[in-house]
């Protein structure tokens, strides 16, 4: 079994910071891309940023030059360090992992439970 589980959602101020945590653990090989998407209500689950297992990262363009994603392998964590928050930032945030659970198996996506994120103005 592989779990992935969320945490550091909240309720902020606009201008302010949170962070992010996703830690991936169970029946794990290894962990390709990582990355973190986000549901506001009545809109469709979107990528807010990922990073590959190379340090590649990739970020929508709502959020370049506010948010940064990072990943600790030897923890299978990826984080997300969010400033400057917006009221639009408010959302479900979710976690994604892509996780190969043995040498050269397939690779599944798992994702988390989400953690809310309420940005006031």
């Amino acid at each position: 079994q592989v779990q992935v589980v969320e945490s550091g959602g909240g309720l902020v101020q606009a201008g302010g910071s949170l962070r992010l945590s996703c830690t991936a653990s169970g029946n794990i090989f290894s962990i390709n891309a990582m990355g973190w998407y986000r549901q506001a209500p009545g809109n469709q689950r979107e990528l807010v940023a990922q990073i590959t297992s190379g340090d590649s990262t990739n970020y929508a363009d709502s959020v370049k030059g506010r948010f940064t994603i990072s990943r600790d392998n030897a923890k299978n964590t990826v984080y997300l360090q969010m400033n400057s928050l917006k009221p639009e930032d408010t959302a479900d945030y979710y976690c994604n992992a892509n996780i190969r659970k043995r040498l050269g198996g397939p690779s599944y996506s798992y994702w988390g439970q989400g953690t809310q994120v309420t940005v006031s103005s």
